[in-house]
């Protein structure tokens, strides 16, 4: 049994998924990975299924019935991985961006004493890889917007690379995170804050997706850009009380 298990959304990606998983499972520590597929017609979820039978008891698959965004696909997760005795809980993109080397890294960050480690793209300059200019200033901006209207100093809050201790997905509400897009992300991280849980940024390279095609679209980016300014005022009336 793992202590820590990495947890990947897909929605057609049979190109990578296998060599993800394999990459995985190829490190030095035994990670567990739980496979959130929502209905993919392309095939992902059989592709798990047949590796299932290869990393036994280590490989998990939840399939859920069409595509219902990435932010429930995690907080699903989430829940999936409370119910087990996982100490530490990673976010990952199954294209390649992630680097599946940084695990160790992330998973090392929060045993020294973070709560919450980001992979973070902006904590040293902009390590970004394959990005058009034009993606690459949005995001740069939007974490800039973040840290204004949130007042916080979260380098990368998009970041979709992080690892969470278990008592913070403990502590945090789950059925109150309301964003299903990127700005899911943004609420997850300035809750983490809000709670009082100590928040690390470790510098990774994110390297754009060489296989399948990304999910980011002009609704995801407008829920991110106008939920942080609701997501601020509406804490104003919520209390963060820790157990």
């Amino acid at each position: 049994m793992s202590d820590s298990i990495v947890i990947i959304p897909t929605y057609n990606e049979k190109e990578n998924i296998e060599r993800i998983i394999r990459k995985v499972f190829s490190l030095s520590f035994p990670y567990h990975i739980l496979v959130i597929d929502d209905g993919s017609p392309d095939g992902t979820a059989d592709i798990v299924r047949g590796l299932q039978a290869v990393f036994n008891g280590s490989l998990h698959l939840e399939e859920r019935r069409g595509k219902l965004g990435l932010g429930t696909a995690y907080i699903h997760g989430f829940n999936w991985c409370l119910e087990r005795d996982y100490l530490y809980i990673f976010e990952m993109d199954a294209d390649f961006s992630h680097n599946p080397d940084d695990l160790i890294r992330l998973r090392g960050a929060c045993i020294e004493g973070a709560d919450l480690a980001i992979g973070s793209r902006y904590i040293k300059g902009v390590n970004v890889v394959n990005w058009p200019m034009k993606r690459v200033l949005i995001s740069y901006f939007a974490s800039g917007y973040v840290r204004l209207i949130t007042g916080t100093d979260i380098r990368d809050a998009t970041a979709g690379f992080v690892c969470y201790k278990r008592k913070v997905l403990e502590t945090i509400p789950l059925d109150k995170i309301k964003f299903v897009g990127y700005a899911f992300q943004i609420e997850m991280k300035f809750t983490t804050l809000k709670y009082g849980f100590k928040v690390v940024e470790v510098p990774i390279i994110f390297t754009d997706r060489t296989e399948g095609t990304s999910k980011m679209s002009t609704k995801i980016f407008r829920e991110a850009f106008f939920g942080v300014i609701q997501m601020k005022v509406n804490s104003w009336f919520r209390k963060y009380n820790r157990p």
